[in-house]
């Protein structure tokens, strides 16, 4: 495994970092526990040290499989980011949607950064994951109804008091970067990213190379459509997000899949799976530290963390490139 260091921080992540998303079920049907800890656990024996994760995934679910998984490992070897900002049981903020929980209970959620909440949020995160502090804390989304001083200062207090090692932020456009670094220094954004959503890349993976923020890409795979596994017809089951959305309808699944063909060569020369190669582009690009990839079971995190093993030529990356941008 490749590990980085965030921003100007001495904190040292893998390269290919585990998202625990799926790992609680929210949104994604996958409940097996013993398989979302076995994927942690065999994720971490090829090197990826590193786990991204959230309280609304799976309405702590996730968290607490993380903290299980991550009990005989030796903590100073492992670095667990998370997030605040995003509330199930409490009608403040922004509203951000409706939805149901991983038991299939109808729940809203709102985007609430204040400051008493965060305290909340971090000391209810620790008991589930089981330590006393978080490697990375990262605001999930921006919250309006909140001034982005009083969510830092907040952030900031937990530093003083050792719960917190390093913030960092989510979704946040450059110029909230700005406004969230006049209380402290962020280390991180993570953001969007992948060879068929590159919005993010012009403005605000720009801002992070210029200020020495790391980039955080989350869904380098476009959850699961650059895998190849998905086509035409593919029918999710109920409950899961993707059926809805518009990278998941037929003809943006048969555009991505005619792409897919002509960069499967690449894979094949390099023995290696589509989605290892997607991985291993994603963290070549300029400003990318990491790539969150999130696994349902073993395989599927073995799978991911040996994209790191794929050493693409100069001429390689540009051929990708060329067909990226004319996607």
């Amino acid at each position: 495994m490749n590990y980085r260091k965030l921003g100007c921080s001495e904190l040292e992540v893998s390269a290919i970092t585990l998202r625990a998303w799926a790992t609680g079920g929210w949104m994604w049907k996958s409940k097996d526990r013993k398989e979302a800890v076995e994927a942690i656990k065999a994720s971490h024996d090829v090197g990826v040290t590193s786990i991204d994760t959230a309280p609304i995934y799976g309405q702590g679910a996730s968290e607490e499989i993380v903290g299980e998984a991550i009990k005989g490992f030796s903590r100073d070897k492992v670095q667990i980011l998370t997030k605040f900002g995003m509330r199930w049981d409490l009608e403040k903020g922004d509203f951000a949607m409706k939805s149901y929980d991983h038991n299939g209970n109808a729940i809203e959620v709102y985007k609430y950064a204040g400051k008493e909440s965060i305290i909340y949020e971090c000391e209810q995160s620790l008991k589930r994951l089981g330590t006393d502090y978080i490697d990375l804390y990262q605001i999930h989304w921006p919250d309006s109804t909140t001034p982005i001083d009083e969510t830092f200062e907040a952030v900031l207090k937990l530093i003083e008091q050792g719960k917190v090692r390093f913030a960092g932020v989510c979704n946040y456009t450059a110029s909230q970067i700005q406004q969230a670094e006049r209380t402290l220094p962020l280390v991180s954004n993570q953001i969007p990213f992948n060879m068929v959503n590159r919005t993010v890349e012009s403005e605000t993976v720009s801002y992070c190379i210029d200020h020495n923020k790391s980039v955080l890409a989350y869904s380098p795979l476009e959850r699961g459509l650059l895998t190849g596994e998905i086509h035409s017809g593919y029918e999710f089951k109920p409950g899961d997000h993707r059926a809805s959305l518009p990278h998941f309808q037929p003809q943006f699944v048969e555009k991505t899949n005619v792409f897919l063909d002509k960069i499967k060569p690449i894979a094949e020369q390099h023995n290696a799976s589509l989605s290892q190669l997607v991985l291993r582009w994603t963290i070549e690009r300029p400003g990318i530290t990491i790539a969150l990839a999130g696994a349902r079971n073993a395989e599927q995190a073995v799978q991911n963390a040996n994209a790191i093993h794929i050493n693409l030529s100069k001429e390689e990356l540009k051929t990708i490139d060329d067909l990226v941008n004319t996607f």
